[in-house]
């Protein structure tokens, strides 16, 4: 354990979706090694406290409401949840009186991250996608260090803030157990198998299409489905081949390690452990119609490195995504090595100095 910054404290912040706690899930063993008290800030019932809870680590909730671009009537009371959020997380960060805060984003690490700029307690957020979302945009004027993922986000970011990290990737994902995962969906090891990802919320395009595929693509492929909370087709259940999950959390490596190619959302921390791993994928991005755009910016930036295979959401449909799993797969190996030679790795290391560095000052 480093002295240096033994009984330093730290507060973690972000949620909504997996893809906003994950990154701080990865580096947890690492700021315990450096010796950091750690506590968390999220929502009352968010995603983030359900995956914060295997940790062992102080949770406090607050209220958040959400920014939205569109009419909605929720427009109206949300601001008084944020008001009521930015309360809370101030009597938080003043009982644990933290050295710093880093964020990873969603939009209850606004009152967070604004309420400790008003402490004085220095703040490092993280951008994973191409261009800065709403929350973030909102936190960036406070923030110490914007830490971003990709090259092309760098350029949008203030320069004094701007630090190129990489998205920081659960170790724990690079040591799965295939055998395990044959095990657990009751595969056969001679025939490959796509791992379908469709994000913590799922995704009903890629499912749909997925499961009118299954006729074909079971010709060829077992497939590993995990397609969201309550998405689960029960006429499915008992097909041959072919395993469905709501979420998984462990289990997640092994079915990794067990993957020939994955089918995925684009969101930036997912493309990210599946460029860790290696593993050749098709993404199916969020349409511009359903999103701010951003995992379609994420998907081409993957595309133009040669490490993605990629579909337009709106073209979607069984056959299409039949005929692309089979280019993908018989034409595997590029995408293998095109992604071996990517550098865009290495986020942790760059974050924890960054941290130690905040809490020292």
């Amino acid at each position: 354990m480093s002295d240096l910054n033994s009984n330093k404290k730290i507060v973690l912040t972000g949620g909504g979706t997996a893809g906003h706690v994950t990154p701080n899930i990865a580096l947890i063993p690492h700021l315990q090694e450096a010796g950091f008290e750690i506590s968390y800030i999220g929502s009352y019932d968010g995603i983030e406290k359900k995956l914060i809870a295997d940790f062992d680590i102080p949770y406090y909730g607050i209220a958040t409401g959400k920014f939205r671009r569109y009419l909605d009537i929720k427009n109206l009371t949300d601001p008084f949840r944020v008001i009521k959020g930015l309360a809370e997380a101030r009597k938080y960060l003043k009982q644990i009186q933290p050295d710093v805060v880093f964020s990873k984003g969603g939009f209850v690490s606004v009152p967070v991250v604004r309420a400790a700029a008003s402490l004085k307690i220095p703040c490092i957020i993280h951008e994973s996608d191409m261009t800065p979302g709403l929350a973030n945009k909102l936190c960036i004027p406070v923030a110490k260090r914007v830490c971003c993922n990709f090259p092309e986000t760098y350029n949008m970011l203030p320069r004094d803030k701007a630090v190129l990290t990489g998205s920081p990737i659960r170790e724990e994902l690079t040591k799965g157990d295939k055998i395990a995962a044959f095990n657990l969906c009751g595969f056969s090891a001679n025939k490959p198998v796509i791992l379908v990802i469709g994000g913590s919320l799922g995704a009903a395009s890629v499912n749909k299409a997925v499961r009118e595929a299954l006729p074909k693509l079971l010709k060829d492929f077992q497939i590993v489905h995990i397609c969201g909370k309550d998405k689960i087709d029960n006429a499915l259940q008992n097909m041959d081949g072919y395993v469905q999950f709501e979420y998984v959390k462990s289990e997640l490596k092994d079915l990794f390690a067990m993957a020939d190619i994955v089918i995925s959302r684009a969101g930036a921390n997912s493309i990210c452990e599946i460029l860790a791993l290696r593993k050749p994928n098709l993404l199916i991005p969020l349409s511009a119609s359903s999103s701010r755009g951003d995992q379609i910016l994420n998907a081409k930036s993957f595309e133009s490195q040669g490490f993605s295979m990629v579909i337009d959401d709106d073209l979607l449909t069984a056959d299409l995504l039949t005929e692309r799993v089979l280019e993908l797969y018989f034409t595997r190996q590029t995408y293998i090595d095109a992604m071996s030679r990517s550098n865009q790795l290495g986020a942790i290391k760059t974050i924890m100095r960054l941290i130690k560095e905040e809490a020292a000052s």
